[in-house]
């Protein structure tokens, strides 16, 4: 996929992580309610998988992700830890599974336009997955979710 940086980064990178937020919430109506895990159901597609990693009054990080085979021990892709702030109705990418938390890859904070224009990738990439599984009518579930054991990404 070729690289698409908006002309002002962080106008955009607002707007899309509300427009993640949205869509998260269409996806997964009742994220709000979830305190642990739940699963993503559609017909003939793979299993979402939806883990709450940690959660506040006012935020919620959780991991999204695929397993594409049926071999569960192996790494979930996309894995994508989002944090929600429920209160502010954002959702920003934190890391994927291809790409490390932005502190980690920049660790000096002056290096603002790069820094900007990597969060702008990684949820610039959440809206894209996000869009192709609202077109598959996933329907959540946290009643009895069955998460595969596997290797998580690193946090």
């Amino acid at each position: 996929m070729s690289i698409f940086l908006p002309v002002n980064t962080s106008y955009c990178l607002e707007q899309i992580c509300e427009s993640n937020f949205q869509k998260l919430l269409r996806l997964i109506p009742d994220l709000s309610d979830i305190k642990e895990a739940a699963i993503g159901l559609a017909a003939s597609q793979t299993t979402l998988y939806l883990e709450v990693i940690e959660e506040t009054p006012y935020t919620k990080t959780v991991e999204l992700s695929h397993c594409f085979s049926n071999n569960t021990n192996e790494l979930m892709a996309p894995a994508v830890i989002i944090r929600v702030y429920l209160d502010a109705r954002l959702a920003e990418v934190l890391s994927d599974h291809a790409r490390a938390r932005v502190a980690r890859v920049f660790p000096d904070p002056r290096k603002s336009r790069d820094i900007m224009n990597y969060k702008w990738r990684l949820n610039y990439f959440l809206q894209k997955w996000l869009d192709h599984c609202l077109g598959k009518n996933y329907q959540f579930s946290s009643k009895h979710p069955r998460l595969p054991d596997v290797t998580r990404m690193e946090r």
